[in-house]
């Protein structure tokens, strides 16, 4: 297994101590700090591990199926918590969440035709947005100032979402021909 893919691993393997530090109530709020670092170095190895497999020519069937995969469970994992515990609108956590469904399901039927579909550029976006906003959310920063960017964070997440799945759609609408 090559690094690019090790990292990926790694990435869904910090999902549980994430989930853990976001949901403990410590320290006056460290607990949010802990849970954000931990995020953000999973989201870095999302980055890394793409940059790494370009560079040296190591992307992989399981990478190209994989990479999106851990993003989606990383992503859909803190903002499912969040929903929770009342940072982040449940409706918007639903159209995200479908989208991956979707998005799934398209691979998946792909794969059984024998192709697998990387992720694009408005997929990659919206990965890079929603971890960001993601982050903002984490930190908690209701009551103040930055709660608006935060907010304004999530909506242009949610818009890409919603954009990169009519892109996606459109760009492999073919995988659904000769579906029996």
């Amino acid at each position: 297994m090559n690094l690019p893919n090790k990292l990926t691993i790694l990435r869904v393997c910090m999902i549980p101590p994430f989930l853990f530090f976001l949901y403990c109530s410590f320290g006056n709020g460290a607990n949010n700090w802990i849970a954000f670092a931990i995020f953000l170095a999973a989201s870095f190895t999302d980055m890394l591990d793409g940059k790494i497999a370009r560079k040296y020519n190591l992307i992989t069937n399981f990478g190209k199926f994989m990479d999106p995969l851990a993003d989606k469970l990383l992503v859909d994992s803190a903002l499912i918590a969040l929903c929770e515990l009342g940072r982040i609108q449940g409706w918007i956590v639903i159209i995200i969440i479908a989208r991956e469904f979707i998005i799934s399901g398209f691979r998946l039927i792909a794969a059984e035709k024998g192709n697998v579909i990387a992720a694009g550029w408005w997929g990659k976006w919206k990965t890079a947005v929603q971890m960001f906003a993601v982050m903002l959310l984490i930190i908690d920063f209701k009551n103040t100032p930055m709660w608006v960017i935060t907010q304004i964070l999530v909506y242009v997440a949610l818009a890409l979402t919603v954009i990169s799945l009519i892109d996606y759609l459109l760009k492999n609408r073919g995988v659904l021909s000769d579906i029996k």
